[in-house]
């Protein structure tokens, strides 16, 4: 065993960095449904999601084995690697939160490590099966699933409701809309901080602090518990904002099974180890419950950009990584400069995001919002929109246009009269 050495320290707190903002870039897919339809208030829930994704470091380790075992090569990793590829995934994360879009925190590290480690031993040391069966299968068919899941537990919901009291039912549900936002967030603490203990533990390895295939120490699930919480109580509110008004309206009945779909799902997939992308999972949950309420509809274009910033995910991050990587291949003074670029950048968009400050006051604010201004229907809304008969008062207003008038009446009963030519 070799003792710390100072790149390995830095990789140690760079890993912790990218955890930090994870939590910010992922309090969203927790709690933002459950602000959006007020059954929390905002500070109250990214604090308890705080706490919640602290206990679920602690319940698995099967994920952090995916990341640190399987997806590269150990024998082929330097810790200058595993530094550009949280390079790549820092900055993703904080770019896709200052514009407030819900990309994958999980898919930003991984392509960042897959594009530093091709940088670095070549595609041999990139195992495209776990890519493949543990990565990309799974980021496709979460959102699918979750969203499936969403839509037909809404239409469960509204239908058993039916001949409930409204006050009584309403309550029930922002009460279930907690609980099942609290399954989230220990889903996320389970799924996500798992993911930075495992790049933590790879650098160890790759150090020589610990022997291939270790588990992570405690004091790297302690460490990036404690992180991912940190994050998380601090708010991603740019994000919030999007997820929970952007996409669709929400209803405590809808934020219910939203929640409750997507919990069952990551879960699922962290006893699993997929690496799954928590983000894809609660959108497509959102998405999903969206659509189950009748005349419930999602803003298209608001999804595009995401399911735009979810293709860019993998490729961006990986190129960031490479580049990162090559500047580290000239040594001390290259690692030294990409970290200094690392910082710079970071405050220059820290700097940028207060142009218009988006906190726990402002959050459901939606007015001046470009991302959920009033939009041209897209196909599925209009779709929708023709299969949905009409207010008795709309039909009665059609009818009545489709009726000639008298001759020298006037459509407006309030207009002077025509002339009358003899």
């Amino acid at each position: 065993m070799e003792s710390f050495s100072l790149i390995l320290a830095i990789v140690v707190v760079t890993a912790l960095a990218f955890d930090f903002t994870n939590g910010f870039h992922d309090t969203a897919n927790a709690m933002a449904t459950t602000i959006s339809t007020g059954a929390m208030r905002p500070k109250v829930a990214v604090a308890m999601s705080a706490v919640l994704n602290l206990v679920g470091a602690f319940l698995s380790v099967e994920v952090a084995n995916t990341i640190s075992k399987g997806l590269v090569d150990e024998a082929g990793i330097r810790p200058e690697v595993i530094f550009a590829a949280l390079v790549g995934a820092i900055l993703w994360n904080l770019l896709t939160w200052l514009v407030g879009l819900p990309s994958s925190s999980s898919h930003a590290l991984m392509g960042g490590l897959i594009g530093a480690t091709v940088a670095s031993a070549g595609f041999g040391a990139v195992h495209g099966d776990v890519l493949v069966t543990k990565v990309l299968i799974p980021a496709i068919a979460a959102p699918i699933v979750a969203g499936l899941a969403a839509m037909f537990a809404t239409r469960l919901t509204y239908r058993m409701g039916k001949k409930a009291n409204g006050k009584a039912a309403e309550k029930g549900y922002r009460a279930g809309q907690i609980a099942s936002a609290g399954l989230v967030s220990l889903a996320h603490g389970t799924n996500d901080a798992q993911k930075t203990m495992g790049i933590i533990t790879l650098a160890l390895v790759s150090g020589g602090v610990l022997v291939p295939d270790s588990d992570p120490p405690m004091w790297v699930i302690v460490s990036a518990g404690v992180a991912i919480a940190l994050g998380t109580y601090l708010g991603g509110w740019r994000i919030i904002r999007t997820m929970g008004k952007g996409l669709t309206d929400l209803q405590p009945q809808q934020g219910f099974a939203a929640q409750t779909s997507a919990a069952t799902v990551i879960l699922a997939s962290s006893h699993l180890g997929f690496s799954l992308s928590t983000t894809h999972s609660v959108s497509g949950s959102v998405m999903g419950a969206g659509l189950g309420r009748k005349g419930g509809v999602v803003r298209w274009s608001t999804a595009t950009r995401m399911f735009v910033a979810w293709g860019l995910t993998l490729p961006a991050a990986a190129l960031v990584a490479a580049i990162a990587e090559w500047v580290c291949g000239f040594g001390a003074w290259g690692t030294a400069a990409v970290a200094v670029f690392l910082v710079v950048s970071s405050a220059a968009i820290w700097k940028i995001s207060r142009r218009e400050i988006v906190d726990h006051t402002n959050v459901n604010d939606t007015d001046d919002t470009p991302a959920t201004a009033d939009e041209p229907a897209g196909v599925v809304t209009t779709a929708m929109a023709a299969v949905t008969p009409p207010p008795a008062g709309a039909l009665a207003d059609d009818l009545a246009a489709t009726i000639p008038a008298p001759v020298g009446a006037t459509a407006d009963p309030a207009a002077p009269a025509a002339p009358t030519t003899v």
